[in-house]
C-alpha cells in the first residue's frame, strides 16, 4: 500500500463510502481505485488528485498533504546512483534487498534519519 492509497482508504472509511460509490463519482473503475489503494498502480495524476480533493471537499493543508502523498506514492522506484560515491550505491542496493524485511518502526526511524540529513545538508 502507498501513502496516498492509505489516505484514500482512510478518507473513504471515515465517511462510510464504498470503493464502488467513490469510483463512480470520480469516473474510474472500482478495480482502478482498489489497485490504487493497494499500491498496484503508479502514482495518481494531478487531475485525479484534484478530483479526489473536490469529492471529499478537502481544503488547505489537507489538500496540500494529499498532493504531497500522491507525489511520494510510486510503488516501484528506481534509484540512480550514477555519479555518487560507492556508499550511496551500497546503501541503495542494501535497501532494495532488505526493505521487505523491515518492520514499520525500522522504516520510520530510517525515514526520520534521512529527513534530518536532508535538512542538515540544506543548512550547510
Amino acid at each position: 500500500m502507498t501513502p496516498f492509497g492509505q489516505k484514500i482508504r482512510d478518507l473513504r472509511a471515515g465517511r462510510n463510502i464504498s470503493q464502488k460509490e467513490m469510483a463512480a463519482a470520480l469516473a474510474v473503475s472500482p478495480a482502478y481505485l482498489s489497485a490504487l489503494e493497494h499500491g498496484h498502480r503508479s502514482a495518481p495524476s494531478f487531475d485525479f488528485v484534484q478530483r479526489v480533493i473536490t469529492y471529499f471537499n478537502i481544503i488547505w493543508d489537507e489538500a496540500d498533504e494529499l498532493l504531497q502523498l500522491a507525489g511520494v506514492s510510486h510503488p516501484r522506484i528506481v534509484i540512480d546512483t550514477t555519479g555518487l560515491g560507492p556508499q550511496a550505491t551500497l546503501f541503495a542496493n542494501e535497501l532494495a534487498r532488505t526493505i521487505r524485511h523491515l518492520d514499520e518502526e525500522a522504516l520510520a526511524q530510517m525515514t526520520v534519519t534521512m529527513q534530518q540529513a536532508k535538512l542538515k545538508n540544506r543548512h550547510e
